[in-house]
């Protein structure tokens, strides 16, 4: 296969027939370089489903694929997408004829060496030393100047800012180390944003935005969740969060399987506590909604009631999350794995896993109204 335009397996129909969910559609990616093709599939399965985001909020490697999507009408995102990808894939080794393991040793080592055509490339500021003052928008093992000149073709920034669907990307500023979330509700989003949203230090420099320098936001938090738990005013949702690194995994039993099961924690695990601590601040509004009905009535006129009244809700949210699992072989290069068969492979997968979830339609259950949250995981166990 050339290209990942074929990534759909044959005689599949759409699997929704009914594509009304009970809320805005919120599309959240993480980072996490190449592991980002499975994000393709996941949008290629609500597509076809009929299922488009009303709001898509990513970081990094997300931040990317969720400029396409937002940057173009509906009928012109999955074709771009696939464009992206094709554009990022290196070609088929010759290696993996010998086996998996060296075929993954070659494709990290010509990452690490060369970069990936259309993304990045080596940046020549570092043949002066890693002590080399270059100031921060230079300060990086690679540069990034062929995305910046291949978004352009791939994304439209009027689009983008059109409001549908709306756009947010994660950012951490670099002085202030900070979390800031740039929306297209409130604030014109570019593609230095987007480009700023995947600057991972070392590996990528800084971007600066009206004069402040910023990393990737994945550096602060890689799943973004709370964007939009504290969203005002806060609406009824079905959240899709993506996840590429596996939140769950077996006891390592080799030195190389406990530094690949390290890197998986550190990139995913924050997000499922984020979204519990989230999960719990939201009941907390609900209680509060509840106690202010429960006074009388000349006292939730008062002011005073009223301000706490503000703090809160009712809203639903449905958090499904879609993770992506382990693909045999994979090593630690697995996100720097931007060979065909990887891209391929991950892609598939996201589009499988997306539309199993699509199958259960999950947010048909009823929810406690004393909660208001409720987690459906694609890979939870059965019963």
């Amino acid at each position: 296969m050339s290209s990942t335009e074929d990534l759909r397996p044959a005689g599949k129909t759409d699997p929704a027939a009914d594509a009304h969910l009970p809320g805005q559609v919120v599309l959240v990616m993480q980072g996490g370089g190449a592991l980002g093709a499975y994000q393709g599939g996941v949008y290629q399965a609500l597509h076809e489903a009929g299922i488009e985001p009303d709001w898509v909020i990513g970081t990094s490697i997300g931040a990317i694929n969720g400029s396409i999507i937002a940057g173009n009408d509906i009928a012109d995102r999955l074709g771009r997408l696939r464009e992206f990808w094709s554009r990022i894939t290196r070609p088929p080794s010759a290696w993996g004829t010998f086996s998996t393991q060296i075929e993954n040793l070659t494709n990290g080592l010509a990452t690490t060496l060369a970069g990936v055509p259309g993304f990045f490339t080596p940046n020549l500021a570092t043949a002066w030393g890693l002590e080399a003052q270059v100031g921060v928008e230079q300060a990086a093992v690679y540069t990034v100047e062929p995305l910046k000149e291949l978004l352009p073709s791939l994304v439209d920034v009027e689009r983008l800012n059109s409001g549908k669907p709306r756009f947010t990307v994660g950012l951490v500023n670099v002085q202030s180390g900070q979390p800031r979330y740039f929306d297209s509700r409130d604030e014109p989003i570019g593609l230095a944003h987007v480009i700023g949203s995947s600057a991972l230090p070392p590996s990528f420099p800084a971007v600066r935005i009206d004069g402040e320098a910023y990393w990737d936001g994945g550096v602060y938090s890689n799943t973004p969740v709370e964007a939009i738990f504290d969203d005002n005013p806060r609406k009824n949702s079905v959240v899709f969060a993506v996840q590429i690194w596996h939140t769950r995994g077996p006891e390592p039993e080799s030195v190389m399987q406990v530094i690949n099961r390290q890197k998986d924690i550190m990139f995913a695990s924050r997000s499922k506590s984020h979204i519990m601590r989230q999960a719990q601040i939201h009941q907390l509004r609900h209680v509060i909604r509840e106690l202010v009905r429960m006074l009388p009535a000349e006292k939730r006129r008062t002011p005073e009631v009223k301000a706490l009244a503000g703090y809160g809700c009712g809203t639903v949210m449905h958090l499904v999350e879609i993770n992506a699992g382990r693909l045999d072989g994979e090593g630690y290069s697995r996100d720097i794995d931007f060979s065909q068969a990887a891209i391929h492979a991950r892609w598939q997968a996201g589009y499988a896993d997306t539309r199993r979830m699509i199958q259960l339609r999950p947010w048909d259950e009823p929810i406690d109204p004393m909660v208001g949250v409720t987690l459906h995981a694609s890979d939870a166990e059965p019963g």
